[in-house]
């Protein structure tokens, strides 16, 4: 999803969490670990024991390490560093999502049809119900390991390029707001729903992100707009445990009289 707008860059603080939790990752740590000293760590790292503090925090604070007073610090439970993290301010591809944040895509199970929309897609599109439209279907991986079930769905007016270009576009890792915004299509804000799901490993969703036992999982639903308002792109995005990490920027909203008074 091409962003027009860039996404603030992450803070000391954010950089010296995102450090520790690699230092964590499997392979590297075990749990039960004993972390080296403070002062040891963030001379690693080269940052204060101040901003190291507050990074360790924020991993304590969802069990990744433990600390013993008098003992140290250990770790907890290993962490698995999320596929994306993306803030919410802005649309952007995940394609170039990955790009700066160095991941690699590939996509499995990629199938390209025309379907019939069901209700709920064919009301947000503004089409009859049961119309054909482009639907497109795959399981995306990042860096070999699963991070997303994705299904879109475009409105036939859209322009797409031929069958095997498409494929082969998406085949590579791209997504359909890239093959869009490549073809001209003045795409201008989304939609976004973000809402928890169960998937069970039985179920054809549970088999494309290799569910072995019930999980919550993280939807996104997205509708993408026109400048003028006209939907033409309706995704549902299901990314597998600790796949994303979401985050929105908000500023303080005074009321009037406080607002006056300032």
């Amino acid at each position: 999803m091409d962003k027009k707008v860039q996404t603030p860059r992450p803070s000391l603080v954010d950089a010296t969490e995102t450090a520790l939790r690699e230092r964590l990752s499997p392979g590297r740590a075990r749990q039960g670990d004993r972390l080296p000293p403070e002062k040891e760590l963030s001379g690693a790292l080269g940052v204060s024991r101040g901003t190291l503090r507050l990074a360790l925090e924020r991993l304590e604070s969802n069990g990744e390490i433990v600390r013993r007073q008098g003992s140290g610090t250990f770790v907890g439970r290993v962490a698995l560093g999320a596929a994306f993290s993306e803030g919410l301010e802005v649309l952007e591809s995940y394609a170039a999502l990955a790009r700066r944040q160095g991941k690699r895509l590939s996509v499995r199970n990629l199938q390209i049809e025309q379907a019939r929309t069901p209700g709920y897609v064919a009301e947000a599109l503004r089409l009859r119900r049961g119309t054909k439209a482009p639907l497109i279907q795959r399981t995306l991986l990042a860096d070999g390991a699963v991070a997303a079930h994705m299904r879109d769905v475009i409105h036939p007016d859209v322009s797409l390029p031929p069958p095997d270009e498409l494929r082969a576009e998406l085949a590579a890792g791209r997504m359909v707001l890239d093959v869009l915004v490549d073809r001209g299509v003045p795409i201008a804000f989304a939609e976004t729903q973000v809402r928890p799901r169960l998937v069970e490993p039985s179920s054809r969703l549970g088999e494309a992100l290799g569910a072995t036992r019930l999980a919550a999982a993280l939807e996104l639903i997205e509708l993408m707009h026109l400048a003028g308002g006209q939907p033409v792109h309706y995704s549902i995005e299901v990314f597998a445990p600790g796949s994303i990490d979401l985050h929105v920027i908000r500023g303080l909203k005074l009321d009037e009289e406080r607002a006056a008074e300032s």
